[in-house]
């Protein structure tokens, strides 16, 4: 019965393209625990260090004392919001000068209910090659047409925006700014003035900068200064804020929309009451402290050629990929090789992604090991 599912598992095998769960025995902020040895985490998205971290899971409980529960058990939309889901968009409001700001579960949930429910039959969505999966879905369940640009590239875009634009009634430019495989950021400069010239509303996935870039940690947008030219920005809790969630800000016209429309959020359960508040208390109490371990985390990536904290290197094929990561197991790093679909056919790659308390001492060893590669790969 299960014949053709194991016949695509083996050839998966046999091109080195074969994902499993694995077995790691334990996380402490910038380390990780795997098969008997502790590792630099070099794969992980806790930018700040907020997650796994025990000083502040317990100054965090102390100070809940006991006020919030572990589960919702509804929906928002029945009896599933508590005054802390209000509390926490009205901050989140603020800081971004918005109208309104809606919670979804998490940044996948907030991709797929956002385009899918704005872009209707008769619009259209102009989005980046690149864009992460979760737009992408978003995309092919909504009513609309859309077209996806070369990756960076607003000459593409324009070209598409003069042709197409016309054609449709609503237009959306949907882009990621820090993208998480390449660690590039995207020019949200001139696709604002494409999107005035063009009269698009333009949304933006700020998942990967959201609490690392900006004075307050509220992502690119804030750093270019440009948050008021963006009409929906989109940000995750479990990446730099070590929590779980994500939102998105913008007019109280879109956000009461989504909250009529966006499947993700009307027929998802909320999420628990204390990670809710957890999420508030770490932008509010701990955020503010970091300025400056991002300012070096980010000065050390630029030292390693990367205009954001994650760092691509790219090898090429599979099984060599998945080989050096072997390597760099033995030499004190955790990394995980990054394959397609995740990255096109021919780019596998190490996504070196830094936290805010790695130094460049705790690199050297690795930028050996990466520099002996790159010899070896001109030699040949």
């Amino acid at each position: 019965m299960y014949e053709d599912y194991q016949n695509i598992l083996e050839e998966l095998k046999t091109k080195s393209h074969f994902r499993d769960l694995k077995d790691y025995e334990g996380k402490d902020e910038k380390f990780i625990y795997f098969r008997g040895r502790k590792l630099l985490n070099l794969s992980s998205n806790n930018y700040l260090n907020f997650a796994d971290n025990e000083k502040i899971t317990k100054e965090f409980l102390d100070w809940a004392e006991g006020k919030y529960s572990f589960g919702s058990a509804s929906a928002r939309l029945l009896t599933g919001t508590l005054p802390i889901y209000k509390e926490l968009e009205e901050l989140l409001s603020e800081m971004y000068g918005k109208e309104r700001t809606l919670l979804y579960n998490s940044g996948y949930h907030a991709n797929v209910g956002i385009s899918s429910a704005l872009c209707q039959k008769g619009d259209v969505i102009f989005s980046d090659k690149l864009n992460h999966a979760s737009i992408i879905d978003g995309m092919r369940l909504s009513e609309g047409k859309f077209f996806r640009f070369p990756h960076n590239d607003m000459s593409a875009l324009e070209n598409l925006l003069e042709r197409e634009r016309g054609n449709y009634k609503n237009a959306f430019i949907i882009t990621e700014s820090v993208f998480s495989m390449d660690g590039d950021i995207e020019d949200l400069k001139k696709i604002i003035q494409l999107k005035k010239k063009y009269d698009c509303i333009m949304i933006i996935d700020e998942a990967h900068a959201f609490g690392v870039f900006g004075e307050k940690g509220l992502g690119v947008a804030e750093s270019f200064g440009i948050i008021n030219d963006i009409d929906l920005i989109v940000g995750t809790f479990g990446k730099a804020i070590g929590s779980m969630g994500a939102f998105v800000t913008g007019s109280k016209i879109l956000i009461d929309f989504l909250i009529n429309k966006s499947r993700a959020f009307i027929f998802s359960t909320a999420l628990p009451p204390i990670n809710v508040a957890f999420t508030k208390w770490i932008i509010e109490h701990k955020l503010p402290e970091t300025l400056e371990k991002r300012k070096r985390m980010l000065s050390i990536a630029k030292i390693m050629g990367s205009d954001s904290h994650i760092i691509p290197v790219i090898i090429g094929g599979n099984k060599e990929t998945v080989d050096l990561c072997e390597v760099l197991f033995h030499n004190g790093y955790f990394t995980l090789p990054i394959r397609p679909p995740t990255v096109p056919v021919g780019t596998s790659r190490l996504r070196l992604s830094l936290t805010s308390d790695i130094t460049e001492e705790d690199l050297k060893v690795l930028g050996e090991k990466l520099n002996a590669l790159t010899l070896v790969k001109q030699a040949k």
